[in-house]
């Protein structure tokens, strides 16, 4: 009798080609449309739809509607932080798409991991986080210490109403391109909507890209040295 999670079927959801570039898309953190997806992944929309369902059914997706549009996102962070260590498995066994441009150099740097900040710059800031007792290992997750509490609220970050969400505060989520872990959780996300607001740093249209600006890259090198 075979028994547990099936991960064939979870599996078969992502590796469909087009449903796995919808998914892509989606980590970029932004609903869309299901005409979006539809030109995302280079099908009809109304076999779209019929993708969509699927991953609405098997809770990798979710819909909300606004107005006569339906938009579609990420279920949660176990899902963004799922498809992450797949697409560092994927790179370290050699399957990239063959494709490559000058957005590779800039994706690697910085850019959005679902809801927070991934690749060089985030690997730093978790590193320097973690070496400076700001980020300590709890129980059985990751904490934030009484330091780490202050330095927060220093930066702007709202700790108290962070902590109020069902998310975790802190959880490390293993970056696909440095394979190393950057953080992730309500703490990931309020840090990179801090550095927006600070203008530090933008998001590139249509892309999961973040652009640093030269001011905000040293602000930000300074704040989390190695």
């Amino acid at each position: 009798m075979k028994e547990g999670p099936d991960i064939a079927r979870l599996g078969a959801l992502i590796g469909d080609p087009a449903r796995a570039n919808m998914l892509t898309a989606l980590m970029s953190g932004k609903a869309l449309t299901p005409s979006e997806l539809a030109a995302v992944a280079g099908i009809k929309l109304p076999t779209t739809s019929a993708h969509l369902a699927k991953m609405e059914a098997g809770g990798l997706i979710v819909q909300r509607q606004q107005g006569r549009h339906r938009y579609f996102s990420l279920a949660d962070d176990d899902v963004g932080a799922l498809l992450e260590r797949m697409m560092g498995v994927a790179a370290d066994k050699g399957h990239m798409r063959v494709r490559t441009g000058p957005k590779d150099p800039a994706l690697r740097k910085a850019r959005v991991c679902y809801n927070h900040l991934a690749g060089e710059l985030a690997v730093q800031m978790f590193d320097s986080c973690r070496a400076r007792k700001l980020l300590v290992d709890g129980a059985d997750t990751l904490e934030l210490s009484l330091t780490g509490r202050e330095f927060m609220t220093d930066l702007g970050v709202d700790i108290t109403a962070v902590s109020g969400s069902r998310r975790p505060l802190c959880k490390p989520c293993l970056d696909w391109s440095a394979r190393r872990s950057h953080l992730a959780g309500s703490l990931g996300s309020a840090l990179l909507d801090r550095f927006y607001a600070m203008r530090w740093a933008t998001r590139e249209e249509g892309s999961r890209v973040v652009r640093f600006s030269k001011s905000g890259e040293a602000g930000f090198l300074k704040m989390f040295p190695l």
